[in-house]
């Protein structure tokens, strides 16, 4: 049996590639969620006019990693701490964001957020229930496994 996570965390090229990398996840797509409009492209995300978020949909088998697994995994690859930004990439559509798929999930996300807060980090990130995903198109799924010269850094605090 498998469950989804749906994570936002700025530009979704390395949050795929780093969440690929995880025992038990079975399958990753990028997209876009959390906005307006139905069928969004790339170009009308990054308007800023749509609302959504550039996002990934993680499927994963529980019995093998957690999603408390996942949401350590989601505070250390990027900055939880920035508004509509990571890094270079500016906008609401980089924007930090769970968006949870059951009532366990936004527990355990509040749980998450409300230890790193606790520990004195000013985390930005938003806890939302689960929107319509949309699929990003095709040259942007699993992009830096394509294009492999391109590297990207996590962020740890």
């Amino acid at each position: 049996m498998t469950e989804t996570a749906i994570f936002g965390a700025g530009c979704f090229w390395g949050v795929e590639a780093a969440f690929r990398q995880v025992d038990g996840v079975v399958e990753t797509a990028v997209g876009y969620s959390g906005g307006q409009t139905s069928e969004p492209t790339y170009y009308e995300v990054c308007s800023g006019q749509t609302g959504h978020a550039e996002v990934l949909r993680v499927v994963f088998e529980p019995e093998r990693v957690s999603y408390e697994t996942l949401l350590e995994l989601f505070w250390q690859v990027h900055d939880p701490t920035q508004v509509n930004r990571q890094g270079p990439d500016i906008g609401t559509q980089y924007r930090s964001a769970i968006f949870y798929v059951s009532e366990a999930q936004k527990e355990a996300a509040e749980a998450s957020r409300a230890a790193l807060v606790a520990a004195g980090h000013p985390i930005a990130t938003l806890i939302e229930p689960a929107s319509d995903f949309w699929m990003a198109e095709d040259y942007h799924q699993q992009y830096l496994e394509k294009n492999r010269r391109i590297r990207t850094g996590l962020f740890r605090f």
